[in-house]
């Protein structure tokens, strides 16, 4: 195994760890993005963990280390479509304030833009 540097990201090892963990999120969105929709939202679990598990992969490879793993552009427009479908079709039946459903919408948008910057640097 190499290593290039002294940092804690700078060795095959590290590289290979990073794939994992990160290779993890994907999978788990991945699945969240394929089961049953009511999971996805606004107030199930998976309507809340997948926008988080898409945050810590995006902050994860934006450092640009070895390893990270980061889904085709294709895949991310996918989950996008499926988790915004969701997220449009059932947020007003949780009667949200109108400034937090728009600033609420705008943060996923963000974060799915996020994402699909880094697979388009792929």
């Amino acid at each position: 195994m190499g290593t290039w540097g002294a940092g804690n990201f700078d060795s095959d090892a590290a590289a290979d760890h990073l794939s994992d963990v990160t290779g993890r999120l994907v999978s788990r969105i991945g699945e969240a993005m394929s089961g049953d929709p009511v999971a996805l939202e606004p107030d199930d679990y998976d309507g809340v963990a997948v926008p988080c598990d898409i945050e810590l992969l995006c902050l994860i490879a934006e450092q640009g280390y070895v390893g990270s793993v980061v889904p085709d552009a294709a895949v991310v427009a996918g989950w996008r479509k499926t988790f915004m479908d969701v997220w449009e079709r059932t947020i007003d039946g949780l009667e949200p304030d109108p400034e937090h459903k728009e600033d609420r919408r705008a943060e996923l948008t963000r974060t799915f833009d996020r994402l699909a910057a880094l697979a388009e640097r792929k």
